[in-house]
């Protein structure tokens, strides 16, 4: 049985205590509703995007929304469906969004070229690249074309790194890992003291994440494929992050700590002959048997998911507030959002 959190994603600034990760709550795991969460985050966003814009249609400067390219390179069915997903989330926001579907056949200095355009036409403030890439192509080299002040992903060398240190803040934090702390802190789910078992160390989801926990003062343990005795690590958890990529990987009772919070991250598919589809999606966790020992528990779909997507759209409006051709509508107000996330540890 689940029960799902709701109020406390949409009214955040409700004065409801603080949800402690290991309280003793009944053994029935409420649902983190990321999708409920996502839809209010975009509302506020498309709010702030239009009040902007207002204030600076009242002074009469130039302005444009909030703008990103999207790259999709060859057609597989499930970037293309991720890149469609993204992009209505833009036009609901206002944004001003452009797919750039390319041919698989493209070579790598064409696509070059177009990020080279990209990077200095004033209409995009963010850039984004559907992975994967064919395998003719360098995906690192690829992605460091993009100029840092347009990195909407957090991708960069030069962004993980400012994430690493105390003193110094990305332009853009990696949209999982952001949209996985975004999630818990709208639940009121303390991360302060917790232990934190991330598993898997991957450097757009494993380590930003590990490093925003860190930020929030958790202590955090990383946990890999050379990682012995796994599942003493995971009953260790207050909160366990799974970013994996493999199907129900953690599916017995006794990986879990009594009451923990459990983040499934993963997205994979199942056959599923049963269903027209021939598959079913499910996360790195069986959801039914750890729903019965977790506190709260996130969904495959309908948890991450849509918090990565949210979590774009804001590293758009932050990377389109922090532009020039905003500079002076809205002040200081460029500087909120991403620095709020690590605000406490400078």
């Amino acid at each position: 049985m689940t029960t799902t959190v709701s109020d406390a994603a949409a009214n955040p600034s409700a004065s409801s205590p603080a949800i402690e990760a290991d309280s003793s709550s009944p053994k029935v795991a409420k649902i983190l509703d990321g999708k409920g969460c996502a839809a209010q985050i975009r509302l506020e966003i498309k709010q702030e995007v239009e009040e902007i814009l207002a204030k600076s249609a009242k002074t009469a400067k130039h302005h444009l929304p909030p703008g990103l390219a999207v790259i999709l390179v060859g057609e597989r069915p499930d970037s293309a469906t991720y890149v469609r997903n993204k992009t209505k989330a833009c036009v609901e926001c206002g944004f001003h969004v452009e797919d750039f579907k390319l041919e698989e056949s493209i070579s790598e200095q064409e696509l070059l070229t177009l990020m080279d355009k990209l990077n200095f036409d004033e209409a995009f403030h963010g850039i984004l690249v559907q992975l994967p890439l064919p395998t003719h192509i360098n995906a690192h080299k690829v992605l460091e074309r993009i100029r840092v002040e347009k990195d909407v992903d957090g991708f960069l060398p030069y962004n993980l790194g400012c994430l690493a240190a105390r003193d110094r803040h990305p332009s853009a934090t990696a949209c999982t890992p952001a949209g996985v702390l975004e999630l818990l802190k709208r639940n009121r789910i303390e991360i302060a003291g917790k232990k934190v078992v991330i598993l898997g160390r991957s450097n757009i989801v494993g380590i930003p994440l590990a490093l925003l926990m860190l930020h929030s003062d958790a202590t955090v343990v990383i946990c890999h494929s050379k990682t012995p005795d796994l599942e003493t690590e995971c009953k260790q958890a207050d909160i366990l992050c799974c970013a994996m990529g493999k199907a129900e990987f953690i599916d017995q009772q006794s990986f879990i700590k009594e009451n923990a919070v459990v983040v499934d991250i993963g997205i994979n598919s199942k056959d599923a002959p049963e269903l027209k589809k021939g598959y079913r999606l499910c996360g790195d966790v069986k959801f039914d048997e750890i729903a019965k020992v977790a506190s709260f528990i996130t969904p495959v779909p309908g948890g991450v998911g849509p918090m990565t997507i949210a979590m774009l759209l804001k590293n758009t409006l932050e990377l389109w507030k922090r532009s020039r051709i905003v500079e002076g509508v809205i002040e200081n107000e460029c500087e909120v959002g991403q620095d709020e996330m690590l605000k406490k540890a400078a």
